[in-house]
């Protein structure tokens, strides 16, 4: 379930809920609306988990670590 079609399910439960006035026998549109509003809100709740766990980089490696070794020889 992609972004817009979360999208597209929250507008239109939202629709059916508050604006719709209709009054069609054995279905209660704003039970409807409110079911497709929390399918959307669930949808995209997990699409940007998901979305947002599939961008995350792993760190760069560690840059190498140069050692250098100085002798010190001392001349009496």
């Amino acid at each position: 379930m992609g972004m817009a079609l979360t999208i597209v399910l929250i507008a239109v439960g939202a629709i059916l809920a508050f604006a719709v006035d209709w009054d069609i026998s054995g279905v209660n549109l704003d039970l409807v609306g409110l079911i497709l509003m929390a399918v959307g809100f669930i949808g995209l709740a997990s699409y940007v988990s998901i979305f947002k766990r599939r961008r995350v980089q792993p760190p760069s490696p560690a840059a190498p670590v140069v050692e250098e070794t100085h002798r010190h020889e001392w001349r009496a």
